[in-house]
């Protein structure tokens, strides 16, 4: 099969031809019909957070397509359904957040495409437990980024209860983005969008967003304030200014929900007189479980939200890689087998 691999930190992918793995007890085998580009896949790629992959391996953890054969101790009837492989590889099961449906909290979870091969690959090997069955009215194309950046912004959604008429501030207007926005105007919430980038903007205005602000030219704090400040503030973009910026756009009562992880370990300032007085509450979001992305394909498949994807082939991805890191995608890329 064709693969992409890391063959060491910081170096281009290499395209190389390599088995067809067998699936092992507990596990499916998958045919790739489509695996999103996620920045998590960079990161992985170039070994930038504290906890690092081991070199060569295959990352990916938006794959898409049939399961071709099954290991022992799983049932055949799975043969022939498509299933999303996502980044939440495996968990323990039995720890209390596993069994309180927190398993993306698991210590011992292991993950697609960094602590195990992933999806960049013809075929991929997953944890039969962890997948999720796409529903036919959702294509390959499109389930893919649902089944990282939908399922990542839609918890984050979730976890910072969004009301009705409150203000929403997504910073960040990309792969995850564009789908936060949907999300957070599917529960009524009035939306504010933050980016460098023009096109970005305007794929925010095309997709409802209410207010748009381009951070390269005006301070997003003053403008979010003078709209009237943000009740809820998405982090998506990784620049640790970004962050430092959304908790300062915060009404009293608001919510800082971090979901994007910059290349060091940073930190931002979090004054504790303010925070206290203000009632503002810093949320961590980390992707989200089977029923969250179970849920994201209902809503899709529903006609309630858009993808906004290019595809391209996998012997493109160092090409698109850079097209991530300069910022020329426009949402998400999709490699197509």
């Amino acid at each position: 099969m064709k693969a992409a691999v890391v063959t060491d930190f910081g170096k281009p992918l290499e395209i190389q031809e390599l088995p067809v793995p067998e699936p092992g007890p507990g596990q499916i085998l998958v045919r790739m019909e489509a695996s999103g580009l996620c920045h998590t896949d960079i990161h992985a790629a170039h070994g930038d957070w504290p906890v690092k992959p081991r070199p060569p391996f295959i990352p990916g953890h938006e794959g898409v397509g049939p399961v071709e054969a099954v290991g022992a101790g799983v049932s055949e009837s799975m043969v022939g359904k498509r299933v999303a492989v996502p980044w939440l590889g495996s968990a323990c099961g039995t720890c209390r957040y596993c069994v309180s449906g927190w398993e993306t909290l698991c210590e011992s979870q292991v993950n697609s495409g960094y602590s195990v091969d992933g999806c960049y690959a013809e075929y991929t090997v997953a944890n039969a437990g962890a997948v999720v069955e796409v529903p036919a009215g959702v294509t390959p194309f499109d389930a893919a980024p649902l089944t990282c950046a939908g399922v990542t912004t839609y918890k984050a959604i979730k976890v910072a209860h969004v009301q009705p008429a409150e203000r929403v501030a997504v910073f960040g207007v990309g792969g995850l983005g564009h789908l936060a926005l949907q999300y957070a105007r599917l529960v009524g919430g009035f939306v504010t969008a933050v980016d460098l980038e023009p096109d970005k903007l305007g794929l925010a205005h095309r997709l409802g967003a209410d207010e748009i602000v381009n951070a390269r030219t005006h301070d997003p704090v003053e403008e979010i304030k003078k709209a009237g400040g943000a009740d809820v503030a998405v982090v998506l973009a990784a620049a640790p200014k970004a962050f430092e910026q959304a908790y300062r756009s915060l009404n009293r009562g608001g919510r800082l929900v971090m979901v994007a992880l910059p290349a060091d370990d940073a930190a931002i300032n979090v004054p504790i007189f303010e925070t206290v007085l203000g009632g503002i509450s810093v949320i961590g979001s980390i992707v989200g479980t089977r029923q969250d992305l179970s849920e994201v394909f209902a809503l899709h498949a529903a006609g309630r939200t858009r993808v906004i994807a290019e595809p391209r082939r996998l012997d493109q991805v160092n090409d698109s890689f850079d097209e991530v890191l300069g910022g020329r995608a426009e949402a998400r890329l999709v490699f197509e087998f």
